[in-house]
């Protein structure tokens, strides 16, 4: 299978992803974390896609497709996968549905995780990291004993550019405004699965999989 979860930044869509991928052993296909890398090796596309990234803006889409393309021509991907972060807007999104049709495959179902945005900005605005060793944390949901530092190794937290309130702000405003169009996209497919994702990480994942089983079934049904 071929699924799109989408959902706003803060809406939990990586980690609801990285649980289907397990449960369906399926490869995760994580645009941030392909970003990332390129970053991580000062690539011409990683210091590209740092600018947008710390304005809280989508990068020039040709970018993301071209490099999406490239990770699923790989072997791993031909059976399936999970989009992560992919696609943002419609223009990417027309990209991959003519990718996967040109091979005779198609995007099989779009999970829609629903977050109210006020309930975003509170995740998001509250996430503070080690500069040490990475440890995550949250002001709210899970913070450090000691203000400022690190449980594990006494470090100096900070907040990444993207996650400071006027940055979450933008990128919800660029979701909103660019992104959720895929919704209806995915929707009039007739390929829309909305879930709640105001909560527990385990009841969305539970959602996620309840709502999906009947097609995964339908699909195995086909192949006999």
């Amino acid at each position: 299978m071929y699924i799109v979860v989408l959902g706003a930044p803060g809406a939990g869509k990586g980690t609801q992803a990285d649980i289907l991928c397990r449960k369906l052993n399926l490869p995760h296909v994580a645009s941030g974390d392909l970003f990332r890398q390129a970053l991580e090796k000062k690539t011409e596309l990683g210091l590209l896609a740092k600018s947008y990234m710390e304005r809280g803006e989508l990068g020039p889409s040709e970018i993301a497709i071209n490099m999406i393309l490239e990770r699923i021509g790989l072997a791993d991907c031909a059976s399936g996968c999970v989009f992560d972060g992919f696609p943002r807007t419609l223009e990417q999104a027309e990209a991959l549905d003519k990718a996967l049709m040109e091979e005779g495959k198609s995007i099989d179902k779009s999970v829609y995780i629903r977050v109210p945005q006020e309930e975003l900005i509170k995740r998001l605005s509250g996430r503070w990291i080690c500069r040490n060793c990475q440890t995550p944390y949250h002001l709210v949901a899970a913070p450090p004993r000691v203000a400022g530092k690190c449980d594990k190794c006494g470090g100096e937290l900070y907040q990444r550019t993207d996650d400071k309130e006027e940055t979450v702000i933008e990128r919800l405003k660029v979701f909103f405004e660019q992104t959720l169009p895929i919704v209806d996209y995915y929707k009039k497919q007739g390929k829309l699965i909305e879930i709640n994702g105001n909560l527990g990480i385990q009841d969305v994942a539970e959602e996620i999989i309840s709502a999906l089983k009947p097609f995964m079934i339908a699909d195995v049904k086909n192949s006999d």
